[in-house]
């Protein structure tokens, strides 16, 4: 490889950039691990470092892949947007119960500043937002299928929320009516239907 496209190559992995993403594989002697140009780990010294152009070529020159940033995985998912899909697999499995950014940062093993930050670059919100948002999208599920046993505190614990006088003023705040009355519309809806 020419001196130029080296220098160039590895001001973007200085730059955590995605550009060559998928493209080239830097792959760090002293650690025998290759990671995709953007990957957040710490960026190696260029003398420490090669560059593969294909994830065979890399494990073929025993290097094995990078943890954090998943290199051997298809696709240009860069290594934030994979965080930020992780986030949200988290607080769909944490729906029902409390979770905290704390507890999600904790698990990713990193800040929770960093966190917020990084997954409101990603997808334009914030992750209590989307947890409101997945949250809203079950009340009504359950509301409409008239499951829980016909009541509204089995629907306020399934999304999350221990009182149901706190779930009914947060679901009237977010439709314009209570639980009970978004069920009834959907149950008259569903006889004329």
């Amino acid at each position: 490889m020419h001196k130029e496209l080296f220098d160039h190559i590895y001001e973007t992995v200085a730059r955590k950039e995605s550009t060559y993403d998928g493209v080239y594989y830097t792959c760090v002697k002293t650690t025998r691990i290759f990671c995709r140009p953007s990957c957040r780990a710490r960026t190696p010294f260029p003398q420490n470092i090669l560059f593969a152009t294909s994830v065979q070529e890399a494990i073929d020159a025993g290097f094995r892949p990078c943890k954090r940033c998943r290199p051997e995985l298809p696709g240009r998912q860069t290594p934030d947007e994979r965080l930020a899909a992780e986030v949200n697999r988290l607080l769909k499995q944490g729906i029902n119960g409390p979770i905290t950014l704390q507890e999600i940062a904790d698990m990713l093993a990193i800040s929770p500043f960093h966190l917020q930050r990084l997954y409101k670059r990603v997808t334009g919100s914030t992750p209590a937002v989307y947890l409101q948002e997945l949250r809203l999208a079950e009340a009504k599920i359950r509301l409409e299928s008239g499951d829980d046993a016909g009541t509204i505190a089995a629907v306020a614990k399934a999304v999350g929320y221990r009182s149901h006088s706190h779930f009914t003023a947060w679901f009237s705040q977010e439709t314009g009516m209570t639980p009970s009355e978004y069920r009834n519309v959907h149950k008259e809806r569903g006889r004329q239907g």
